[in-house]
């Protein structure tokens, strides 16, 4: 039966200290368990996205390592880029509100690469630094509007349980319309199975990526 009866548990304590013991947790990977394919070995149907290169992050092709590293799979790293390309593109979500899930989703799960690519794809958005890094510190940090701490909120919610509780499923509904709600439920459980995959993998960084923020 799915979901299991999951243990009822209280939200993320969002402190320092679980801060940097999050940050301790994420190394700077520089030795992949896989090794992404070399430009030689790329498979001629994907090529061509194994070839795009985000703007701002330098100039060597084939950088892009989640994609040379998942290229390995081609069948199944073909059926995974539509998906993930709607969900990053093509949803209802504002982008702003997407990348604001997303990345304290690589925060939780302690994914310097998901949360390095994102930095940049919110940076990209107009996101200021500030409010970047105050990803990290969670929904009860001051400065957040109501509408981005439960965002946040339900991120941790889905991170510790895989539900979002009724008190921030309302807040939401407020919000979001029906299709907004599936969107972000889905788009959170996407990025924490992209995050595992990255983790076990241990894909490097691509240059000019950022690892975690580190806690004071």
């Amino acid at each position: 039966m799915w979901p299991p009866a999951w243990p009822r548990r209280p939200p993320p304590r969002c402190t320092t200290e679980a801060l940097v013991a999050t940050a301790d947790s994420a190394r700077v990977l520089s030795v992949p368990r896989i090794s992404p394919l070399a430009e030689s070995e790329w498979p001629e149907r994907a090529r061509t996205v194994l070839g795009r290169r985000p703007p701002g992050l330098g100039s060597r092709l084939g950088d892009n390592h989640i994609f040379s590293t998942l290229a390995r799979h081609e069948d199944l790293f073909r059926a995974w880029l539509p998906f993930g390309g709607f969900l990053l593109g093509g949803g209802v979500l504002p982008a702003r509100e997407r990348e604001l899930l997303i990345l304290r989703t690589g925060h939780n799960c302690g994914s310097a690469y998901e949360w390095g690519q994102h930095v940049h794809i919110a940076e990209a958005l107009g996101i200021g630094r500030e409010e970047i890094l105050r990803v990290a510190e969670g929904p009860e940090s001051e400065g957040w509007s109501e509408p981005d701490a439960t965002l946040l909120r339900a991120a941790d919610e889905l991170h510790a349980r895989a539900k979002i509780s009724d008190a921030t499923w309302a807040r939401l509904a407020q919000r979001y319309d029906e299709q907004g709600l599936i969107e972000l439920t889905m788009l959170v459980g996407h990025y924490h199975m992209v995050a595992y995959a990255l983790n076990s993998l241990e894909v490097e960084l691509d240059e000019g990526l950022e690892g975690l923020p580190q806690g004071e």
